[in-house]
């Protein structure tokens, strides 16, 4: 049986956001012209945008094995299975060292590997990475899984009934929603109702506080009012900063949401003053899409031999 292709079908979240905002070729490359870069007949240069987008750097590779070991730990717990934290750090050390041999060997050009990791751009661009700095990126998740094992959260988690449990990061096949006709993806990392009956939805972190993080777990409050069918007052909403062991409550109010709102609506707009045809999210011509004057941005940017920018990377990094 033949396989229907897949659609590109217009949507919204706060990654998607903020690649427009760095950078429209960046964007172009990552949403449009690497699209069907996975079939077997792609084009050589489809194919080669549709691997490099799937890079990650060095940093959000230690965010995402704190994410998926925190995940499996939670789910333990919501099972009723043991959860001990030094093979929780065993696993992920082990992990890491996997990852990085089939990175550095550049596996990602013929072989899939794991979902949640594909490589990183370091190794894609050969950057000179110091043997200390890729141990302070182990440190970085040992540190902030170990900060995670001592905190409050695995008791807490430990003491909610079945019915308290919403979601532990469930995937963009499930935690989406629809706000004023667009799908917008929203997955918290661990969502509960507290024992005062108001949901609650948290973030965890690796790095420092920056700008645009209480947006996106307002997004994420939005869409767990959404989904559950929960009053929107009542939701409450977590950053937790792991390796400085900080937590930060986000102010969810009708202020906040109107405000997130309508920055939503203006970021929608700007998408689809980029399209030709809106009805099937078809882009206009690449030459609407320029590159940033921002080269520092360059040296952070997976895109930088296609878009013609990996000599100038070079030496501003």
């Amino acid at each position: 049986m033949r396989r229907t292709p897949f659609a590109n079908d217009f949507s919204w979240s706060k990654s998607r956001h903020e690649k427009l905002s760095d950078c429209l070729r960046a964007y172009y490359f990552y949403y449009y012209r690497s699209w069907g870069g996975w079939e077997s007949g792609a084009p050589k240069e489809v194919r080669e945008l549709y691997v490099l987008k799937k890079l990650g750097n060095r940093y959000a590779w230690a965010g995402s094995v704190v994410h998926d070991a925190i995940k499996d730990a939670l789910l333990d717990i919501r099972a009723g299975r043991a959860v001990e934290p030094e093979k929780v750090q065993a696993r992920a050390h082990k992990l890491m060292r996997d990852d990085f041999r089939y990175s550095s060997s550049k596996g990602y050009w013929t072989q899939k590997y794991r979902k949640t990791f594909s490589g990183l751009v370091e190794h894609e661009y050969g950057e000179q990475v110091t043997d200390e700095a890729w141990k302070q990126n182990w440190e970085t998740v040992r540190a902030a899984l170990a900060w995670f094992f001592s905190s409050r959260w695995p008791a807490l988690a430990q003491g909610l009934k079945p019915a308290q449990w919403l979601e532990v990061d469930a995937g963009a096949d499930f935690s989406t929603f629809t706000m004023d006709g667009v799908k917008v993806f929203a997955i918290p990392d661990f969502a509960y109702v507290d024992a005062d009956g108001s949901p609650v939805v948290v973030d965890w972190k690796t790095g420092k506080a920056r700008e645009g993080y209480d947006e996106q777990v307002l997004g994420y409050a939005l869409y767990v009012s959404q989904r559950y069918r929960l009053p929107m007052e009542k939701v409450r909403a977590s950053l937790v900063y792991l390796n400085d062991g900080v937590e930060h409550q986000v102010q969810v109010d009708a202020n906040a949401v109107e405000g997130f709102k309508a920055r939503f609506a203006q970021s929608v707009a700007r998408m689809r003053e980029l399209l030709a045809d809106p009805a099937t999210n078809t882009p206009k011509d690449e030459s609407t899409f320029p590159q940033t004057q921002d080269l520092s941005a360059c040296t952070r940017c997976a895109f930088r031999r296609p878009c013609g920018r990996e000599a100038a990377a070079a030496k501003v990094a």
